[in-house]
């Protein structure tokens, strides 16, 4: 699959906390991570557990930091 998002980082899942309607999905890039929240079914269709690789694909038009 081709996509536009540049900022592709791939890992593995460490956690998934799921709720009535979403899940948090808890990702290991490298030592840091990032947390997707999608639904569950979206969890339920891609079949996502607990050491999965999967590839974060963020597209955002704005990066917010804070200090």
């Amino acid at each position: 699959m081709r996509l536009s998002a540049r900022n592709q980082l791939a890992g593995s899942i460490v956690a998934i906390k799921e709720g009535a309607v979403e899940a948090q999905v808890k990702i290991d890039i490298g030592g840091q991570f990032v947390t997707s929240v999608i639904t569950m079914d979206a969890v339920a269709d891609l079949g996502l557990a607990v050491g999965d690789k999967v590839v974060a694909i963020i597209k955002a038009d704005a990066v917010m930091l804070g200090k």
